[in-house]
C-alpha cells in the first residue's frame, strides 16, 4: 500500500494533522446534512399539534365525504331517468362545494391524494405534512366505506361495487381497457389540476374571486371531468375516472375481486398528471400568476439534497478513505 502512494503525488496528500481536522470536521458535517435533509421535507411538523389537527380533518372529511358521494351516486344511478348518468356530474358538484367550503379554511380542503400530490409539488405544504395527509385520507376512505357497507343493501353494493372505482365491472366486453384507462384518468385530472388548482393556487385571483368562487371552480372542474369520463366511452361497465386513488382505495380493500383489475390506473394516472402539470406550471406566463409561498417547492427541496448526496459528500468518503491510509 506505501508503495502505490509514493508513486503518485505525494504533495497532494493531507498531512496527519490535516487529516485529524478534518475528523473532527467529519460529525459536525453529517448533522449539518442531517439538519439539511429533515429542513427539506419539513420533519419538525411531525411534532406540530395544528398539523395533526388537520390531518385529522382530512381524516373525518375524507370519510364523510365517500359515504355522502358515494351513496347520492347510487340513489342516481337508481333513478327512473332515462339516462340516469347525467344526474352524476351534478350530484358530484353539489357535494364537492359543500365539503371544499367547510375544509378548505381547515386544513386545505384537499380530500384526495392528488390535490396533496400537487401541493407537495408546488411547494405548499411540506413533504411531511403531505405524508401525514394522505394516510389520513386512505384510513378516511378506507372507513367511510366500511359504514357504507353496514348500510347499503347486499344486492344493491353488489351491483354497484359498494361504489368503487371499476373499468370492466360487467365483464370485459362492457368496460374499457387499462390502456385507455389511464388516458382517461391522465386527461381528467390535468383538467382539474389546469382548471381547478391553478386558480386556487393564485394568491390574487383567490382573493379576488373570494372562496365560495374559488371553491365553486373547483368543484365544477371536478364535474366536468366526471362527465366527461361517464360520457365519452358509452360502456357501462366504466364507472367513470376516480380522481380519488384514496376512493378507489376503500372499496378495492373491502370487497376485492374485480376492483383490483386496474386499481393501479386509479394511482398511476393522476400521478403523472400532477408531474405533467407541475412541469407546465413552470412555463405559465409569471406576469399573470401570483403562487401561493412555494418554499417548499420540489425544485427547491432538490438542489441541497443533491448538494449533501452529490460531489460533496463523495469528496468526504474519499477524505475518510486517505484518512486511514495515513494512519497506516
Amino acid at each position: 500500500m506505501d508503495s502505490i502512494l509514493s508513486r503518485g503525488s505525494d504533495h497532494n496528500l493531507p498531512t496527519a494533522s490535516s487529516a485529524e481536522n478534518h475528523e473532527t470536521r467529519l460529525p459536525k458535517e453529517s448533522k449539518s446534512i442531517k439538519a439539511t435533509l429533515f429542513g427539506c421535507i419539513g420533519a419538525r411538523e411531525f411534532s406540530s399539534p395544528e398539523m395533526w389537527k388537520a390531518a385529522l380533518t382530512e381524516l373525518v372529511a375524507t370519510a364523510s365525504l365517500m359515504f355522502t358521494l358515494t351513496t347520492s351516486v347510487v340513489a342516481c344511478l337508481d333513478s327512473n331517468e332515462s339516462n340516469p348518468k347525467l344526474l352524476v356530474p351534478f350530484a358530484v358538484f353539489i357535494i364537492a362545494f359543500l365539503f371544499l367550503m367547510v375544509t378548505v379554511p381547515l386544513s386545505g380542503g384537499h380530500m384526495s391524494p392528488v390535490f396533496t400530490f400537487i401541493a407537495a409539488l408546488k411547494g405548499i405544504i411540506s413533504l411531511a405534512r403531505a405524508s401525514i395527509y394522505i394516510l389520513a385520507q386512505c384510513v378516511g376512505s378506507i372507513t367511510g366505506f366500511l359504514i357504507l357497507s353496514s348500510v347499503m343493501s347486499h344486492d344493491a353494493a353488489k351491483k354497484y361495487s359498494l361504489g368503487g372505482c371499476t373499468i370492466d365491472g360487467n365483464g370485459p366486453t362492457s368496460g374499457v381497457s387499462s390502456g385507455t384507462a389511464l388516458m382517461l384518468e391522465f386527461c381528467c385530472t390535468f383538467v382539474v389540476l389546469f382548471v381547478g388548482v391553478t386558480i386556487a393556487f393564485d394568491k390574487r385571483r383567490s382573493k379576488e374571486l373570494g372562496l365560495a368562487m374559488v371553491c365553486a371552480v373547483v368543484a365544477g372542474a371536478m364535474a366536468l371531468a366526471v362527465f366527461v369520463s361517464i360520457s365519452v366511452t358509452g360502456r357501462a361497465g366504466y364507472a367513470g375516472v376516480g380522481l380519488n386513488p384514496a376512493r378507489c382505495l376503500g372499496p378495492a380493500l373491502l370487497r376485492g375481486g374485480s376492483l383490483w383489475d386496474g386499481h393501479w390506473v386509479f394511482w398511476i394516472g393522476p400521478c403523472l398528471a400532477c408531474i405533467i402539470y407541475y412541469g407546465f406550471t413552470k412555463c405559465l406566463p409569471k406576469e399573470g400568476l401570483v403562487w401561493e409561498d412555494e418554499k417548499h417547492d420540489i425544485k427547491n427541496l432538490a438542489a441541497p439534497t443533491l448538494c449533501c448526496w452529490g460531489p460533496r459528500s463523495r469528496t468526504s468518503q474519499l477524505n475518510g478513505n486517505v484518512l486511514e491510509i495515513v494512519r497506516r
